[in-house]
């Protein structure tokens, strides 16, 4: 045996007999170790089973009240629903508490219903679920026309950075429109209708019951045409669009089409525009040239003025006349007298225009 095996087998030895110490000196505790992950993961599952199981017949339980109450067995349904505040799990004690309260009221207990709601508020911890209690609470006493009782409850829901403000307002108002405080309820509508976070149908809402406060006598709010309602903003820009016409007649000679530019709609000459502001001849038509014959118009074509007695016959500037023998390439209706159409603009008296002179050429 070498030398070099030798060692070998001493260090494995070695390392058998360090394993083996390690072992009866921690092998315990990694066992203790294993078994208990064991047991709490045991533990962790059978504890869920319990609860979905609690939870699954408190829901079944909650339910059957539900259903007690919809069939018109209120007794029934508050018994239930008293049982399952005191007995349930998860979040259905909670939910037995708010319906039960909800029952109350809907049965004309407003008082109780109203305590049922604080007491709800008062015990619970998570603050929406308080607020809800308390806006619920001043809800119920709506209808006694309590100002202050209903006031104490929400005033501290107003802030409109609470999400409950929108309603909270609207219950105020309700309570003030009991009581026959008509321009408290009117304030109170108008500050709902004009949050901008309020939703469009808060805001119908709210219109008409300030429309409803108007009819029994309050003075509308002064910021109800101000709104910022998409409704009234389209009637006042409507509205606006109506009575532009009427409100600014527009000019009626000032914006006159300049000379030489032609309108793009015909209209009805005036006499008085005619003598005033001289225009300059109309454009023979295309379609009327080539209907009356003419062919191509000569660098000298205008409409003549229309005759009048006193107006010299030499209005049109002289052409050199053709050679004998020789037909003239220019018909004989292409003269501008003859290719005018009817209805060029009238032609001014012969005070305003005068007429060129003799041989004198028309470019």
């Amino acid at each position: 045996m070498s030398e070099e095996t030798i060692f070998h087998e001493v260090d494995e030895e070695l390392r058998r007999d360090r394993l083996r110490a390690a072992w009866r000196r921690y092998g315990v505790w990694l066992i203790g170790a294993a078994v208990l992950i064991v047991l709490l993961v045991a533990a962790n599952e059978g504890w869920t089973w319990y609860q979905n199981s609690n939870s699954s017949r408190s829901s079944d339980e909650f339910f059957a009240a539900l259903d007690l109450a919809d069939k018109g067995d209120v007794a029934g349904a508050q018994k239930a629903l008293d049982a399952l505040a005191s007995t349930g799990t998860g979040q259905y004690p909670v939910l037995a508490r708010f319906k039960a309260a909800g029952l109350l009221a809907k049965t004309g207990k407003k008082d109780e219903a109203a305590a049922a709601f604080d007491a709800i508020a008062s015990s619970q911890s998570n603050q929406r679920l308080k607020e809800l209690a308390l806006l619920l609470a001043g809800n119920a006493l709506v209808d006694k026309g309590d100002v202050n009782a209903v006031k104490s409850r929400v005033e501290g829901l107003l802030n409109p950075a609470d999400p409950l403000h929108s309603s909270a307002g609207e219950t105020l108002g309700l309570a003030q429109y009991k009581a026959n405080d008509l321009s408290g309820a009117r304030d109170s509508f108008a500050a709902v209708m004009n949050d901008p976070l309020a939703s469009d149908e808060t805001r119908g809402r709210m219109q008409l019951y300030i429309a409803e406060l108007v009819a029994l006598g309050a003075t509308p709010p002064a910021t109800t045409a101000q709104a910022g309602t998409a409704a009234g903003a389209a009637a006042a820009a409507v509205e606006a669009i109506g009575a532009a016409p009427g409100a600014t007649p527009a000019p009626a000679n000032d914006n006159a089409a300049p000379v030489g530019i032609e309108s793009a709609q015909p209209s009805t000459p005036d006499s008085a525009l005619d003598l005033a502001v001289p225009t300059a001849p109309a454009t023979p038509d295309a379609t009327q040239l080539l209907t009356n014959g003419a062919g191509l118009p000569t660098p000298t074509e205008a409409p003549a003025p229309a005759p009048a007695a006193d107006t010299p016959a030499a209005a049109t500037p002289a052409t050199a006349a053709p050679a004998a023998g020789t037909s003239s390439a220019t018909p004989a209706s292409s003269s501008p007298a003859a290719t005018a159409p009817a209805a060029a603009t009238p032609a001014p008296a012969a005070s305003t225009t005068p007429a060129p002179a003799t041989g004198t050429s028309g470019q």
